[in-house]
């Protein structure tokens, strides 16, 4: 097995997941068969139970695995399905010690976090590493190692040590380090620094790794002189020092690193010159112009509860942006924060709940995602019932279809009352509940997780025509209530259309209006599966039927 490793230094938020991503595609592009790894040092377990302001969208993989975004960056760049062990945790490895610990596989030992600990993290990159994830036989040829976090966090320093080993063990041709940092221009100067990335090659030095390339982060193109002293003073070679400038669209960042012969110098570093062939990313180079050419414009409503921080729903963005590509038109995403939409936000906020009305309005369609917890609820209830009345296409994503079926029991049903028991317990008509083999003691991975059948009961459904005339489609969940089963006869009777429903016949999964243009709800996440030459088949909506035809 090959390793390319990929730190970063200075600041955090440079950039290492697309970097990363960005050398697997360039690496498949040479016919090499890539996999790869995410190391996030925190102490939890998985990122399941951590707020998406803090940490971003929590992705979900066909294995129930709850794991940080950057998977879904590899996944839809190299087009592979990952498992949960390809995301290692401080959490992860010092549970396996001390279970190993407590059933007396060390018996007699001090356990120590050298060399168990990195004797654990190795075994787990070695063993993840040959796991195939591109639905092809066999393993991979170079395996892609993400280091969260920046060269000195404490918490890293394990990792920095197992990998110090596993460079030394694997041999130099098995093995490739490459450092992003960031190159900074002072304002009143104008020049580009070098002296953070000095500083931080030099501790990644001192802690036993020497990188084989810098991933230079700037604004503009490196300019030869400062390569020049990059080199000088960082003991790398200048054709080694790889330049990742701010491009209109990631789709770029393949291009970038071929047009620097990226490839050739990484290929040369690990010993696959002889079985790589030239890089093929005609496809790339037609996603990256097609969406810089774009000038058609579709507004869409985004209303959700974590718009303060983007990165909270990064798949449903993609997802929408993969299907506005295929349709030759550019996302305009409007942000929504779903409290804003309020009544009490008249009184309290009138400029903002003018503002998100005013927005909301001129939305060419709505979707509500995902979310937990009662705050913007009554705003995401509002917009539902909007779009409902005027015709407005609605796609609502798990939290998004509960709120639907809230909003048509209330409107329709004339259940004033109606909630989940989420976010009122006590409700009269509850037409969300908990579902009951949820557990109410623990709260990470004890959602209904992963790739879950969802079985469309009519084929004359839209969402049924969207898939391909199906009759099910597999798509990842991540849930814990669910609607009512007792009033599924009566939401019917008024016209909702109960179309999907699990494996058992009762969970419902896909709710549809049959006198509106476009109004889906799914209980399953359709942006999770969503590639960049596959678009989910939810967000292209009935524009698909133009491609089919």
């Amino acid at each position: 097995m090959k390793y390319v490793l990929v730190t970063g230094g200075v600041v955090s938020g440079l950039g290492k997941g697309v970097t990363a991503s960005s050398i697997g595609v360039v690496l498949e592009a040479c016919g090499l068969r890539v996999t790869s790894i995410k190391i996030d040092p925190y102490l939890n377990t998985d990122a399941g139970t951590m707020s998406p302001f803090e940490h971003g969208e929590v992705f979900v993989l066909d294995d129930g695995g709850e794991v940080d975004l950057d998977l879904g960056n590899y996944e839809r760049f190299l087009d592979v399905t990952l498992t949960k062990d390809n995301n290692i945790t401080t959490g992860k490895i010092y549970q396996s010690v001390l279970d190993k610990e407590r059933k007396g596989d060390y018996l007699g030992k001090t356990v120590q976090v050298v060399p168990h600990i990195t004797d654990a993290i190795k075994d787990w990159i070695e063993s993840v590493s040959l796991i195939p994830v591109d639905g092809k036989e066999g393993q991979a040829d170079v395996c892609v190692i993400e280091l969260g976090g920046t060269v000195g966090d404490i918490e890293s320093m394990p990792f920095i040590e197992a990998l110090r080993q596993l460079s030394f063990s694997v041999g130099q041709e098995n093995f490739c380090l490459i450092h992003v940092s960031l190159i900074p221009v002072l304002g009143v100067v104008g020049e580009q620094k070098t002296k953070p990335t000095q500083h931080s090659v030099r501790e990644l030095r001192a802690l036993g790794l020497t990188p084989h390339f810098l991933a230079c982060r700037s604004a503009q193109p490196l300019l030869e002189a400062t390569k020049a002293k990059l080199s000088q003073f960082c003991h790398v070679p200048a054709a080694n020092i790889l330049n990742i400038h701010d491009v209109p669209n990631i789709w770029h960042v393949p291009l970038l690193l071929r047009n620097q012969n990226a490839h050739h110098s990484i290929l040369k570093q690990l010993n696959l010159t002889s079985v790589a062939t030239a890089p093929d990313l005609d496809s790339w180079t037609k996603m990256a112009e097609t969406f810089d050419n774009l000038t058609d414009h579709v507004k869409i409503a985004m209303v959700g509860k974590y718009i303060g921080l983007t990165d909270s729903y990064l798949s449903v963005v993609k997802a929408l942006l993969h299907a506005c590509i295929a349709c030759s038109l550019k996302p305009q995403i409007e942000w929504i924060a779903a409290s804003d939409l309020e009544d009490e936000s008249e009184k309290s906020t009138p400029e903002a709940h003018a503002a998100a009305w005013k927005i909301l309005k001129s939305a060419e369609c709505v979707l509500v995602p995902g979310g937990f917890g009662d705050r913007g609820v009554s705003g995401m209830v509002l917009a539902a019932k909007y779009a409902r009345e005027n015709k407005v296409p609605y796609l609502g994503i798990c939290l998004g279809m509960q709120i639907a079926v809230i909003e048509f029991a209330r409107s329709v049903l004339g259940l004033e009352r109606a909630n989940s028991t989420e976010f009122d317990a006590q409700t009269p008509d509850p037409v969300v509940i908990f579902m009951p083999e949820g557990s109410r003691t623990h709260m990470g991975s004890t959602m209904r997780l992963g790739s879950r059948r969802t079985h469309l009961e009519s084929r004359d459904s839209l969402t049924s025509k969207l898939y391909g005339d199906v009759c099910y489609v597999d798509e990842r969940h991540r849930h814990r209530y669910e609607v009512n089963p007792e009033v599924s006869q009566v939401l019917e009777e008024a016209g909702l259309r109960l179309v999907g429903k699990d494996d058992t016949g009762k969970r419902i999964e896909v709710i549809e209006l049959h006198d509106h243009p476009f109004y889906v709800g799914v209980q399953f996440h359709p942006e999770f599966k969503s590639r960049p030459t596959r678009p989910s088949p939810l967000f292209l909506g009935k524009s698909l039927f133009s491609f089919q035809n």
